[in-house]
């Protein structure tokens, strides 16, 4: 924030009472989002018995966008299709998708060696605009596309950046500049060329201006270089941070430079009784694309290359083109892509906006702030896992949503919330009528899935878990748990520990079996030791911890020492 800026806000200070609203307004959506997310994970974990089941008024939505998109690949059936082609004049002119490749074969038969004449040619002028500034998520879009960067991945270099006052604010939404940064602009563009390109500016002078708007900035403007930038040693950043720096500035020079304009031609050809097609693209002004450019040539990046413009020769109306070349190939109908954490983001900013105000600030499902740990949770929890650069559902994933109510598994939710969080803000809308409607939201999920059957408790392993053995003491199931092994029976037998040591899951059933087990670590008054552990049968134990005495039960063992290597 600039200077001026600053003086302006402390000359036209506000009663903190304006702003209740607004202070209310947040406050209904946290206790919303803890109260649906504690119930209905709690619900489900309780119903289904296995693994934790976390429900999440963002998560759950975008956990959803996945498997329906991973549902409409599998259940994608490739057809074919082919195109007859005609090779005339360096020029590669096709027909339409033909659905029979007898019917494709018959055209270009139709054509082979004939005449081709040009019958229209359609020129247009295209403009291709500056892009805006980065936010933090286009900015974590970009990372991801360009250099394989996860949205935390990027958060974390930028936020390290910003601490080394490298650049501004990176938890921003917003793409634009407040009006009174003109001269700051100005001077981080001249930065970025000495310290970052290393040459003096060229070409048209940057069009500052059109990067600044104090209306679309919120809390934060749009992320850029500082000048800090031309003092620090920018060799020890290390790669990962300046490459993300490297982006914020070519951003800002692409944002400030010229639009690229282009011309699109395409031409049809009838040869045959057939109509061919062909279309070309020539560049009249690079532009901005010109920093964008110089940025691919930097690095080594993990993009998709973009396929080559293909300039068409100069053509017009009744050209002709004699004893044409002809070919047929085939194609298949393609299934939709997989999501990239680029599109999936781009999918999150933009899931039921469609449902909301105008004048809702809080748009799509999250925050640029929360977008990437949202993202982090579902691969830690198991229900996401990456695949390269791909983003996909586990089994477990599908399952979940299988299993939840639509209510907590689309963006509807997040978009009727926002609408009358507006309201809250407003004051229009009391805080309590919100809660209230949340408190009935919550009392029905728990109402209505109260109950499941035995096969569906058994979908998250909640009726099928590993057994290791049978209980010592009682005779029950040892089962696999979280923190180790235990009697489902609790009946005090402490099987996951010996001595001191915990024990592996092959040394517990080793134990059960009554066979002689190696273990490692066992601790004693002299220090730790290894021994082979002979079981006995089972020995009660007690002892007194924070003046309450504590009983249980363990393995009786023999010692047995391992012989020492000569």
């Amino acid at each position: 924030m600039e200077e001026s800026a600053i003086r302006e806000g402390f000359a036209n200070l506000q009663p903190g009472s304006d702003y209740d609203n607004l202070y209310h307004s947040a406050l209904c959506r946290q206790r919303a989002d803890w109260l649906v997310g504690l119930n209905g994970t709690r619900l489900f974990t309780v119903l289904y018995g296995g693994k934790v089941l976390k429900v999440g008024r963002v998560q759950t939505p975008t956990l959803a966008m996945l498997v329906e998109r991973e549902e409409k690949i599998r259940n994608f059936r490739k057809e074919p299709y082919y195109t007859a082609h005609i090779l005339a004049g360096g020029m590669d002119a096709a027909t339409e998708k033909i659905a029979e490749k007898v019917q494709a074969e018959s055209i270009a038969a139709a054509s082979e060696g004939k005449t081709a004449t040009v019958v229209s040619v359609t020129k247009e002028k295209k403009t291709v605009q500056p892009p805006k500034l980065y936010d933090l998520t286009t900015l974590q879009r970009d990372a991801n596309r360009i250099f394989g960067f996860t949205a935390k991945q990027t958060l974390e270099y930028t936020q390290s950046l910003y601490e080394k006052k490298l650049v501004t604010y990176p938890r921003t939404d917003s793409q634009y500049l407040s009006d009174d940064m003109e001269d700051t602009a100005r001077n981080v563009i001249g930065a970025v060329y000495k310290a970052i390109l290393f040459e003096e500016p060229s070409g048209a002078e940057p069009d500052v201006r059109r990067v600044m708007d104090s209306k679309k900035v919120t809390d934060h403007h749009a992320i850029i270089p500082t000048m800090e930038i031309a003092k620090a040693d920018l060799a020890t950043v290390p790669e990962g941070e300046m490459r993300i720096l490297s982006l914020a500035a070519n951003r800002l020079l692409c944002a400030t430079g010229e639009k690229h304009e282009y011309e699109t031609v395409r031409a049809e050809l009838d040869c045959g009784g057939a109509v061919f097609s062909v279309s070309g693209k020539s560049v009249i002004r690079n532009g901005w694309k010109d920093f964008e450019a110089a940025l691919k040539r930097s690095y080594k990046t993990t993009e998709d290359k973009e396929k080559e413009d293909r300039k068409l020769p100069e053509l017009s109306e009744g050209m002709v083109f004699e004893g044409v070349r002809t070919n047929v190939t085939e194609h298949f109908t393609q299934p939709p892509k997989h999501f990239t954490e680029d599109s999936l983001l781009s999918a999150m900013e933009r899931a039921g906006a469609e449902d909301m105000g105008d004048d809702v600030e809080r748009k799509g499902l999250g925050t640029p702030a929360t977008r990437a740990d949202v993202i982090e949770k579902l691969v830690k929890d198991g229900f996401v896992k990456r695949e390269k650069k791909q983003m996909l559902p586990t089994e477990d994933g599908v399952k979940l949503i299988t299993v939840l109510p639509d209510v907590v598994k689309s963006p509807q939710l997040t978009a009727d919330w926002e609408n009358a969080l507006t309201l809250v803000a407003k004051g229009e809308y009391p805080m309590q009528a919100f809660m209230d409607g949340i408190t009935d939201l919550v009392n029905g999920l728990v109402q209505t899935y109260h109950s499941i059957s035995d096969e569906q408790k058994s979908m998250f392993g909640g009726g099928t878990q590993e057994s290791l053995g049978k209980c010592p003491k009682c005779g029950g199931d040892v089962i696999k748990g979280k923190f180790g092994a235990y009697c489902k029976n609790k009946c005090g037998m402490n099987v996951s520990r010996a001595m001191g040591a915990a024990l592996t899951d092959s040394q517990v059933k080793s134990l059960l079996d009554g066979k002689k087990t190696l273990v490692k670590d066992l601790k004693g008054k002299k220090g730790s030791y290894d021994a082979y552990l002979i079981p006995e049968g089972v020995e009660d134990f007690s002892y007194t911890k924070d003046g309450k005495e504590i009983k249980g039960s363990q393995y009786k063992v023999k010692l047995e020492f391992p012989k020492k290597k000569k």
